[in-house]
């Protein structure tokens, strides 16, 4: 079944960010809270961008902070009395740590500190209005345009993202609008239009992620795809279960057996208009209900596998963010979309599956169902020739009990994992690069096929699905592996500019990273 798309696309409920306006006038607008940040400095509080207000209001307002004990320590909030000349009703502060260098804060700094003011101004908005709060931020005013007003943007934004899902309105405030405050400077509308894309794309991944499978599945997934791609310019492809046979990809068929919504496979093609340009594969897990299958999982925490299909979403967000900004990059991106339920037709545990491409896999364990989906669509993927691979899913608990649940682990060719890890640590997507031993390689050989999808020991659990998915990357093709399984849903409180739920990770470093291939190129 090809780019044709149903009359009828099915519908998810969407999270909502506060609508993000730009200011560079000298003179500030009236508004109903006024952002200012603070810095730890080493005899007190010190505003750095107070100066805005003129010397009398900036006077009085460090003298409010210093008598009620504002500290500005990074993420702390409160409110100030407004000093006399300023066009709002409160004054919220909010904290940046220590002064770092003569530089000023950067940008990650910048990005939790907005997004913790966005969610104290939310739950300020619930207390004092039901029409809706509006905000002016000073963040964005710090340092350079490109780093900081592109991380006041997006942590303003991306903080104040409220997923309630079907739960009925409860008629309380929200934070309606932030205006971000920038240096008059050519470039801000274009730093600030494209912090704009990266929050739609974060955004849609956040909520695809958080949607039930109920209404995810993998047929309704596809077609959203599809309808999100139709906007975007972007081309896209489903194969249906029974193309899915004709074309051998033996994988997915095996791990949707079990489920009564049969599996799918999505390709997305971007293509910019320039002829000569480079090509990156993106492969993105979807499994959109993971139960572990034969290999039940326990039942507290199995609500979360609604997330397992974190990857997907993330893919999916970075081709329509490529194609909205316009990179002179070729993208295509292979979208694997299944349910891992327990049934009686279901796969077991011994059985022996048949790939894309021909490889074969013996089953240990029907919870490892990620890496077999994986197989076919890295195998399809490195089809077409491309450049570079990246691939990203929630794959393996190990990732969480390793490196903890907010730092991907990264595996593959050393010169592009590091080239990821990279972009993530500047992105503030956390990321650290993950060995491949050839002993862990060695451990998931089979008798009866030609790898095994678990290994035989209790240790080793991630990279013995990195040395799983690197047995189909064909010989000289570079390639990556994101494992996600913590980073992409947060199951904590929020904090900065990460909500509970869906993160989003990690659309911001896959956008970086495409963009640092175009300049590249």
């Amino acid at each position: 079944m090809t780019s044709g798309i149903q009359s009828i696309v099915p519908t998810i409920a969407h999270g909502t960010v506060p609508g993000l306006h730009l200011s560079t006038d000298d003179n500030l607008p009236g508004t109903d809270v006024l952002v200012v940040p603070v810095v730890a400095g080493t005899s007190g509080p010190e505003l750095p961008v107070a100066h805005r207000l003129g010397e009398t209001a900036q006077v009085e307002l460090w003298k409010s902070a210093v008598e009620t004990g504002v500290a500005g320590t990074a993420g702390e909030t409160g409110l100030l009395p407004v000093p006399d000349g300023v066009a709002a009703s409160r004054v919220l502060t909010v904290g940046l740590g220590p002064a770092d260098g003569a530089d000023g804060p950067d940008a990650e700094t910048v990005r939790q500190a907005a997004g913790a003011a966005s969610r104290a101004l939310e739950d300020l908005a619930g207390e004092v209005s039901t029409d809706g709060l509006t905000a002016v931020s000073l963040l964005g005013d710090l340092t350079d345009v490109a780093g900081c007003t592109a991380a006041a943007v997006e942590g303003h934004a991306l903080g104040g993202y409220r997923y309630s899902g079907r739960r009925h309105p409860t008629g309380a405030g929200h934070l309606r609008a932030v205006t971000v405050i920038a240096p008059d400077s050519p470039e801000t509308p274009e730093v600030f239009a494209h912090a704009c894309t990266v929050v739609e794309a974060v955004t849609c991944a956040r909520d695809l992620v958080n949607a039930p499978a109920s209404e995810l599945t993998p047929e309704t997934y596809a077609l959203i795809i599809a309808d999100l791609g139709g906007r975007s310019g972007v081309e896209t492809e489903i194969l249906d279960e029974d193309e899915l046979a004709g074309q051998g990809f033996g994988g997915l068929l095996a791990v949707g057996r079990g489920s009564a919504r049969p599996p799918r496979l999505v390709r997305m093609r971007y293509r910019p208009e320039a002829s000569h340009r480079p090509h990156v594969a993106l492969v993105g897990k979807g499994v959109t209900f993971d139960t572990g299958g034969i290999s039940l999982k326990k039942a507290p925490g199995m609500d979360t596998m609604i997330s397992d299909m974190g990857g997907s979403a993330a893919m999916v967000a970075t081709v329509l963010a490529a194609a909205e900004l316009e990179l002179p990059v070729a993208v295509t991106a292979t979208i694997p979309l299944v349910e891992n339920m327990p049934d009686g037709d279901a796969l077991r545990p011994g059985d022996i599956v048949q790939h894309y491409g021909g490889s074969t896999s013996e089953i240990l364990n029907t919870d490892a169902e990620g890496r077999l989906i994986l197989a076919d669509a890295l195998a399809r993927a490195a089809e077409d020739a491309p450049d570079l691979l990246v691939e990203a899913a929630t794959l393996t608990g190990a990732q969480v009990s390793t490196l903890g649940d907010r730092i991907t682990a990264v595996m593959g060719t050393p010169s592009l994992r590091d080239r990821i890890v990279a972009h993530g640590r500047q992105t503030g997507e956390d990321a650290w690069p993950m060995p491949l031993p050839a002993e862990i390689a060695r451990d998931i050989r089979s008798d009866v096929a030609d790898v095994r999808n678990t290994g035989t020991t209790r240790w080793g659990g991630m990279a013995a699905a990195g040395q799983y998915l690197a047995h189909v990357i064909p010989e000289g093709l570079d390639w990556v592996h994101l494992d996600i399984a913590g980073p992409a849903y947060n199951t904590g409180n929020a904090r900065g500019y990460t909500p509970k739920r869906g993160t989003g990770a990690p659309v911001r470093t896959l956008i970086a990273f495409l963009e640092d291939v175009a300049a590249s190129d």
